[in-house]
């Protein structure tokens, strides 16, 4: 399985933008496909995840700003980030959990400047 992720880039603050991830491989059953990121010197951190039954939940700290939604079809997942701040600036990794694996995508920089 193959995590590609993209749309990630340098944006003002208040700006917004929106990361996909398009799952590849032999996928049998995703149980949950989701976003974290890591900022520099800090623990990767969860973001936002939607499961198989489409139940979603966020962090505190993006909730009300950030939408996760998915694409079953393509085995696809997005997050649209608005009004981003400064202190969303990190690496933002793709996870994917299926019935006996978890993976992560290479990540992709999300940089806000204020």
């Amino acid at each position: 399985v193959q995590l590609v992720e993209s749309g990630g880039g340098l944006v003002r603050a208040r700006g917004s933008l929106r990361l996909s991830c398009a799952a590849s491989g032999s996928i049998f059953s995703i149980n949950f496909m989701g976003w974290y990121r890591q900022a520099p010197g800090k623990q990767r951190m969860f973001v936002a995840g939607i499961t198989r039954e489409g139940s979603i939940s966020y962090s505190e700290a993006v909730k009300g700003r950030f939408t996760i939604s998915r694409d079953n079809a393509k085995n696809t997942v997005y997050l649209q980030m608005n009004s981003l701040k400064p202190e969303d600036t990190a690496v933002y990794y793709c996870n994917l959990i299926s019935a006996s694996n978890a993976y992560w995508g290479q990540g992709t920089q999300v940089t806000v400047s204020s």
